[in-house]
């Protein structure tokens, strides 16, 4: 992942806030600093879906953008406006084109991300979403975490070099001062394609280390590391993937009160991003 301060010496620019799986009502932001307009992208994905969009797009008195950035045809959905000093991007993934259901999981989100910076040319990318979280590593249902690292969990390839490869571990953008000033917790995340959690993957997610789990924070952070765009990771917890209860059921009974968390996270998170430069992050 590209360092914070190696893309720009002044303040952020643009942030593109990608909103991820399990459900979420957050946004991904961008900003300029100086008197730049900020640029701030939402994406969200699975658990976030258009209904859990909609809090944030009311917060910050966005309006939808009918004449998209994005490739014709694709169901992404643009909303944007401005908040102080930054202009706010939330995108929505939309439906899947053939089965209407939403879209969801590592490969909607790394098409996403990769559009999005493309098109918003965002200085800081925000991941944030909703997760599963480990009894075992500390989590517990509402916690709100900023992921030191992510990787995957769920790309198995029993090769020397590839096994490396497959895991994909990247560092997320250091945010010392974000952690203290906002009392965040901190862990590692994991990221896999299945909500539930087979033997193998509950395995690979202790190997790596991690505290939660979701379904698109790994593929967010390799489109971000390769066109060299800082990134962070915001998850709030939905369930617990190693307590008694079914994933689904705890997810369905928790959703709106932790998605109303993570909102108030990712929102005092934009304010604290305002006119700062990635050094002070």
């Amino acid at each position: 992942m590209a360092p914070c301060g190696e893309k720009s010496e002044g303040a952020i620019s643009s942030i593109v806030i990608i909103i991820g799986s399990v459900s979420i009502s957050l946004c991904s932001t961008s900003l300029y600093i100086y008197n730049y307009l900020m640029r701030l992208f939402i994406y969200f994905n699975f658990e976030a879906m258009q209904t859990e969009a909609m809090p944030l797009v009311n917060k910050f008195e966005l309006k939808e953008d009918l004449e998209s950035p994005f490739p014709k045809g694709v169901p992404w959905v643009r909303y944007y406006g401005t908040y102080k000093d930054l202009l706010i991007n939330i995108i929505w993934p939309g439906k899947d084109l053939a089965l209407g259901v939403d879209n969801v999981g590592t490969v909607s989100s790394s098409l996403v991300t990769y559009a999005a910076i493309q098109a918003l040319k965002p200085d800081l990318i925000i991941n944030a979403g909703t997760a599963g979280g480990l009894k075992a590593k500390g989590a517990s249902v509402g916690d709100v975490y900023l992921a030191s690292e992510v990787a995957f969990h769920d790309r198995r390839i029993p090769i020397p070099v590839f096994d490396l490869y497959g895991v994909g571990l990247r560092q997320a953008c250091s945010t010392p001062n974000l952690l203290k000033e906002l009392n965040l917790k901190t862990g590692k995340l994991s990221t896999g394609d299945s909500l539930d959690m087979t033997p193998q993957d509950e395995s690979s997610i202790i190997a790596n280390d991690a505290t939660v789990k979701d379904m698109e924070g790994a593929a967010v952070a390799y489109v971000a590391d390769l066109l060299k765009v800082p990134a962070i990771f915001v998850k709030a917890v939905t369930d617990i993937i190693d307590g008694d209860k079914p994933t689904s059921e705890e997810f369905m009974q928790n959703l709106i009160a932790v998605t109303n968390a993570l909102g108030e996270a990712v929102t005092r998170i934009i304010d604290f991003i305002c006119e700062k430069c990635h050094s002070e992050l």
